[in-house]
C-alpha cells in the first residue's frame, strides 16, 4: 500500500495539494473569523476554530482520497460562514455550538438515508459540467482583472504558465507557483511583519439548545451547506470522471466529523467544488487513477493549518491577493475547458446546458441560496422542457 502510495505521489500532485489549501484558505478564512467575532469568540476561541476546521478537512481529505483512490477534497462551508456571520450576532456562543451540532445531525441523517445520492444520479452529465464550469470561469477572469492591479506579477506568473505549459506542462502550476512567490517578494509585496509561529490549542464549549436558534441558525446551515457546496461538489467529482465514488458515505463522514468537532468550531464540513477541481483536473496529473495523491496531499496541508492556526493563516494572507487568485485561476484553466467541453458535446443538451452556465456564471442568489443551486434548477427544468418537445 505505501509503496503504491509512493510511486503514484508525483510532485505535480503535491503542488495541486497546496495549491488547494492556499486557496481554500486564502480566500474565505475571514469569512470564518467574521462568524466567530459574530458569536462573541475571543482569540483562544477563533484558533480553535482554525484548529478544528483544519483537522477535519485533513483527515477526511486523506481518509476519502486514500479509500476510493479519488481526489475527494472536502471543505468547511463558505457560504454557511457567510451566513453565520450575520445569524450570530447575539446569539450565545453555547447556542450557537448547538445549532452547528444540530445542521451536523441532518447532515448525517440525509447521508445515511441515501436520499442525496439518489437526486444526484438523476443530473445528466452536460448539466453538471456547465454548473462546474459556471463556477469556475470567475476564477479563470480574475488572472486578467488582477493584471490591471498587478501588472507585473501577474505578468510574470501569466508568461510562465504559457511557457510552462507549452515545454513543462507537468510543472507549470509548480513554476507559476515559485515565479510568483519570487516577485512578490522583490516587489515588496510579502507582509511578514505579524507573522509568530504558535501551536493550536483546542477551546471545547459545550452545547446548548435554543429552539429558535435551530431553526434560524443551524436549519440554513444545513441547507445553504448542502445546496451551494455539496451539490457543486458532487458535480466536480462527476464531471472529472469520479462517478465511482458513492457520495453518501461521504456526506455521512462529513456530517459526523462536524459531530465531533463542533464544540471546538468545526461548524460545517462538506464536499468542496473550487478547490476539488485543482486537485481532479490534468494539471495536477495526467493520469486521472494517480490524482487521488493530491487529495491526500491537501489532507496534509490542511492538517498543518489545524496544527499551526491562525499562524499558517497569518503567512498565506501575508502574500497578495493578486498571486492568490492568478494561480487559481491558471491551474483551473484545463478544468474551465474540459468542462465547457463536457457540458457542450451533446447536441440535444446543449442550450440546457448553457442556460445552467449562464445562471451559474451570473453569481446572483434567491432566497439566500447561491446561483449554482438555481443554475442546475435552471438547467435541469430546461433539460426536460427540451426533452419532451422533442418527444
Amino acid at each position: 500500500m505505501s509503496r503504491s502510495l509512493l510511486a503514484d505521489t508525483s510532485l505535480s500532485t503535491i503542488s495541486a495539494g497546496f495549491v488547494a489549501v492556499l486557496v481554500g484558505i486564502a480566500s474565505s478564512v475571514a469569512i470564518v473569523f467574521e462568524a466567530a467575532r459574530a458569536a462573541g469568540a475571543s482569540e483562544a476561541m477563533m484558533v480553535s476554530w482554525i484548529a478544528a476546521l483544519g483537522l477535519g478537512m485533513g483527515l477526511t481529505c486523506i481518509a476519502f482520497s486514500w479509500y476510493y483512490r479519488a481526489p475527494v477534497i472536502t471543505a468547511w462551508s463558505t457560504p454557511g460562514a457567510a451566513l453565520l456571520a450575520t445569524g450570530l450576532v447575539g446569539v450565545p456562543m453555547a447556542e450557537a455550538i448547538g445549532a452547528f451540532l444540530f445542521s451536523a445531525l441532518l447532515t448525517l441523517l440525509l447521508g445515511l438515508s441515501g436520499t442525496f445520492d439518489r437526486v444526484m444520479r438523476r443530473v445528466p452529465t452536460p448539466i453538471a459540467s456547465a454548473m462546474l464550469a459556471g463556477i469556475l470561469v470567475q476564477f479563470g477572469l480574475s488572472v486578467f482583472t488582477s493584471l490591471q492591479s498587478q501588472p507585473l506579477l501577474v505578468g510574470a506568473m501569466l508568461l510562465t504558465y504559457l511557457l510552462g505549459r507549452r515545454w513543462l506542462p507537468r510543472f507549470a502550476i509548480i513554476l507559476v507557483l515559485a515565479v510568483g512567490f519570487a516577485a512578490s517578494w522583490l516587489l515588496g509585496l510579502v507582509q511578514l511583519a505579524q507573522l509568530h509561529w504558535t501551536l493550536s490549542r483546542p477551546v471545547w464549549v459545550a452545547p446548548e439548545f435554543e429552539l429558535s436558534t435551530l431553526l434560524g441558525v443551524g436549519l440554513p446551515l444545513f441547507i445553504v451547506t448542502m445546496t451551494s457546496q455539496n451539490i457543486p461538489g458532487v458535480a466536480t467529482l462527476r464531471a472529472s470522471g469520479y462517478e465511482r465514488v458513492p457520495v453518501s458515505p461521504v456526506i455521512s463522514g462529513t456530517g459526523l466529523t462536524s459531530l465531533l468537532l463542533t464544540p471546538f468550531g468545526g461548524f460545517a464540513f462538506n464536499l468542496a467544488a473550487i478547490t476539488a477541481a485543482i486537485c481532479t483536473g490534468p494539471e495536477a496529473h495526467p493520469d486521472p487513477a494517480r490524482r487521488y495523491t493530491a487529495g491526500i496531499a491537501a489532507g496534509v496541508f490542511y492538517l498543518l493549518v489545524g496544527v499551526c492556526g491562525a499562524s499558517v493563516v497569518a503567512l498565506f494572507s501575508a502574500f497578495p491577493q493578486a498571486l492568490i487568485a492568478s494561480v487559481a485561476g491558471l491551474a483551473l484553466i484545463g478544468t474551465i475547458g474540459a468542462s465547457l467541453e463536457g457540458a457542450t458535446r451533446d447536441a440535444d443538451s446543449r442550450e440546457a446546458a448553457l442556460i445552467t452556465f449562464l445562471i451559474t456564471a451570473s453569481g446572483a442568489s434567491f432566497l439566500g441560496i447561491g446561483a449554482a443551486f438555481w443554475g442546475l434548477v435552471g438547467g435541469l427544468a430546461s433539460y426536460r422542457l427540451f426533452r419532451r418537445g422533442e418527444r
